[in-house]
């Protein structure tokens, strides 16, 4: 069973500190983990196998492996319908490059991104690439905080999703930005086709990887 994506927009809906979520298809589990671990910033990394995991015992495990959860990056795998997804836990802010090269060879690659316990008010994030191209990316907020406002992307998709969010009322700064991120994300999903668990990835245990450099 599937759940649609807006969930994520409860606080700390999967772990504190906000969420790191990537959704692929044309690409297992395994690769999806191994094309995050070669997209993390500075030096090379690899995704290691730890067994299957629920969120806390992965912070745990983070913990133990680390002495600090945020010291590391775990990903938790799983399906859902046409999608596999990847939620990452510790310290992934900020970790991660550009996914266009994840896209690669034919793959669909979507990322939704929010940091909540951020210092400074960041929006929550969206960025869709296929076949190492950005078809489309948006702060959620669709304000011109952190640099843009509107949909950039490929000219053709970008407009069409700017006018479902558009027609949703956004961006709308006299509403919640609880209530935005929610909506946003509810345009966002129907557009693309996105779901993900919620009750397996928020209480479910999931295999699991460590990003660990080489």
């Amino acid at each position: 069973m599937t759940d649609g994506t807006t969930w994520l927009a409860a606080p700390q809906s999967i772990a504190f500190g906000g969420y790191h979520v990537v959704l692929a298809r044309g690409l297992s589990p395994n690769e999806l983990g191994g094309r995050l671990a070669a997209a993390v910033y500075d030096r090379k990394h690899i995704a290691v196998a730890v067994g299957d995991h629920t969120g806390d015992s992965l912070l745990e495990l983070m913990d133990d492996t680390y002495g600090d959860s945020f010291d590391g990056i775990g990903l938790r795998l799983g399906f859902a319908g046409d999608w596999t997804y990847a939620v990452a836990y510790g310290g992934w802010q900020a970790e991660f490059g550009p996914l266009a090269p994840a896209s690669r060879d034919g793959a669909h690659v979507c990322l939704l991104e929010y940091e909540e316990e951020n210092g400074k008010p960041v929006p929550p994030q969206f960025a869709y690439f296929h076949d190492g191209r950005l078809l489309a990316a948006c702060n959620l907020h669709l304000d011109a905080s952190w640099g843009y406002d509107g949909v950039d992307g490929d000219p053709e998709t970008a407009a069409r999703l700017q006018e479902l969010l558009t027609s949703a009322g956004l961006p709308d700064p006299e509403r919640d930005r609880g209530e935005v991120h929610r909506t946003a994300l509810g345009v966002v999903e129907k557009f693309f086709g996105l779901s993900l668990p919620k009750d397996l990835i928020v209480n479910g245990t999931l295999p699991t990887v460590l990003l660990e450099p080489t």
